[in-house]
């Protein structure tokens, strides 16, 4: 069994469904247990840093979005040796910053990087927990290509297949880990 069918074999022990969350209808996926499992998130790095190698994603920089992201797009850094930027909710940036707002399954919501963080030419990899809709993600792709950079690609741990969202963002290089058929 390769690294990446362990873990899609394992996803279910650690990804935890929460109806009703954050409002009726919705069925949140929980991810603690993730973190929770030392040798399981090892893994799971392992098959990211793999599938970025196999599908040869160039990058220079991570753009991970506030706060999920934020779990992989830090330690994915690392692993890769490249920077990380956060793209965080409004106000909660120190310094001046371009904002992008993108519609949510379940609302609206806008997201900032700092003006200086993404520059003309770099190459950026998007990195989030999740991929539903696809709204999050292309808004962020388009915030990294307003700074003139380019999307290297999208990459996620969960992805939501029945909702489409890879459609959304097929001008990018999709990669997700753990596809989820019912949600």
């Amino acid at each position: 069994m390769t690294k990446k069918e362990q873990v899609i074999s394992l996803s279910e022990k650690h990804i935890k469904d929460v109806p009703g969350f954050p409002k009726p209808g919705i069925i949140f996926k929980d991810i603690v247990p993730v973190f929770e499992d030392p040798e399981y998130l090892q893994l799971v790095f392992d098959v990211m840093v793999e599938e970025l190698k196999e599908q040869n994603i160039q990058f220079d920089k991570i753009v991970c979005p506030e706060a999920r992201g934020f779990l992989f797009g830090p330690t994915l850094g690392l692993l890769t040796k490249k920077g990380v930027v956060m793209a965080r909710k409004p106000g909660k940036l120190p310094r001046p910053g371009n904002c992008v707002s993108y519609n949510l399954e379940y609302g609206t919501a806008t997201l900032v990087i700092s003006e200086d963080s993404i520059k003309p030419g770099d190459r950026v990899l998007v990195v989030d927990d999740l991929l539903a809709t696809g709204g999050s993600a292309k808004a962020l792709c388009e915030l990294v290509e307003r700074s003139g950079a380019t999307v290297a690609g999208v990459m996620f741990y969960i992805e939501l297949t029945p909702l489409k969202g890879r459609e959304l963002l097929k001008k990018y290089p999709v990669i997700s880990i753990v596809p989820v058929e019912a949600y």
